[in-house]
């Protein structure tokens, strides 16, 4: 019985999360559980599920603690840090979105605890940093995402020295079919309308702009200890094949798979082992699978982001702060589409102060800087 802290409960990750955890009971118990602050009439009924020791909300609620006087409630940032850090040995599932994923992750490793990341977040912004505290702290940490989690399970009893390369797909977002002409005039809505996938608001926009999968390929070199030469990246619309290893005889070894999140988390959670997980199976002898070169031009995005990584230090921060505000100001229709890739592009062409091996302080002070200063020029405040 693995015993797991959930952060981001009401999220997508954190939704799919519980619901493998409920059907498999006998393998996970719940200890402590962050909720945010939407789908808030839900709180109850998770917390009577899953029946966790801890729970961390963004508000103060008298309801739920009278109602689970068993339970200790924390409350906001200080709390999420308090959750993690909880004095029982177990998994933390970092399903948060955005730069606030990067603290618990960090406290949760301190604290002696493994984590299933699906916060890419946390490794775009100070890879070195957790890698080595995972080092020193002797924690494994496991990513969520389906395409490192493909990665992950192809080089299962592989040695590193015999990688040649590891390939990444993308599914080329909701907007794949569409010129940049015709992305002038896309909408929220029609951003937000993802074919493959079910994912949160700020990823489904970041598979679109192509920079989710370029915080991948930087993710990838942190968790997989490879040079951006040998990270590649394809279009592949079916979302079938999630990822590809190429050993040095040129032997290529991939994952298929429904497109399905429970399954990644399922694995991340369960690693080594491969548990029953009730998705669909492949029909193989009714699967077409197609695969395409990635065009810079089309998706710029991937291009900047394969640059900031390989220069490091502060520039991944850039990366990551500037597409952070501009998503956000893109759901608010504060700016158009195609205004994310001039916000994110212009931020890192104007930074100059780059630190090759920056702490944990300097890197989230200047994410806060770049996201304050992105959100001012448009004049919008959260």
């Amino acid at each position: 019985m693995k015993k797991l802290y959930i952060l981001g409960g009401t999220g997508t990750i954190g939704h799919q999360t519980i619901e493998v955890i409920k059907n498999h009971s006998n393998h996970f118990k719940v200890i402590g559980l962050s909720l945010g602050r939407s789908k808030k009439a839900q709180h109850g009924e998770i917390i009577q599920t899953l029946k966790p020791e801890i729970v961390c909300l963004r508000e103060k609620d008298f309801k739920l603690e009278s109602k689970f006087p068993q339970i200790k409630f924390v409350y906001q940032d200080e709390g999420l840090v308090e959750l993690v850090k909880y004095p029982k040995v177990g998994i933390v599932v970092n399903g948060i979105s955005g730069s606030a994923g990067l603290i618990p992750t960090i406290e949760a490793i301190k604290s002696g605890k493994d984590i299933a990341l699906a916060n890419k977040e946390t490794l775009v912004m100070a890879g070195e940093i957790v890698g080595q505290l995972v080092e020193k702290h002797a924690v494994k940490l496991y990513p969520i995402d389906s395409e490192h989690n493909a990665i992950l399970s192809a080089l299962r009893g592989e040695t590193l020295k015999e990688v040649k390369s590891i390939t990444i797909t993308a599914s080329g977002g909701s907007l794949r079919d569409l010129s940049r002409e015709e992305l002038k005039n896309v909408t929220v809505e029609e951003a937000l309308n993802h074919p493959n996938w079910k994912m949160g608001k700020k990823i489904t926009i970041d598979s679109a702009t192509m920079i989710n999968k370029g915080l991948e390929v930087i993710e990838a070199h942190h968790l997989f200890n490879l040079a951006y030469e040998n990270i590649h990246t394809v279009i592949h619309p079916e979302s079938i094949v999630h990822g590809f290893v190429t050993f040095v005889d040129n032997s290529v070894k991939a994952v298929l798979a429904k497109p399905n999140m429970k399954m990644p988390i399922l694995y991340a959670l369960s690693y080594p082992k491969h548990l029953a997980s009730g998705i669909e199976n492949l029909d193989l002898t009714n699967l077409a699978l197609t695969f395409e070169p990635i065009d810079y031009q089309r998706y710029p995005l991937l291009k900047y982001s394969y640059q900031a990584g390989k220069k490091g230090g502060l520039y991944p921060v850039v990366l990551n702060a500037a597409n952070e505000a501009a998503v956000k100001l893109f759901l608010n229709k504060k700016i158009t589409f195609l205004q994310i890739e001039e916000i994110v592009i212009e931020e890192l062409e104007n930074f100059k102060t780059n630190v090759s091996k920056p702490t944990l302080n300097q890197i989230i002070t200047l994410d806060k800087n770049i996201q304050r200063k992105v959100l001012k020029k448009y004049e919008f405040s959260t």
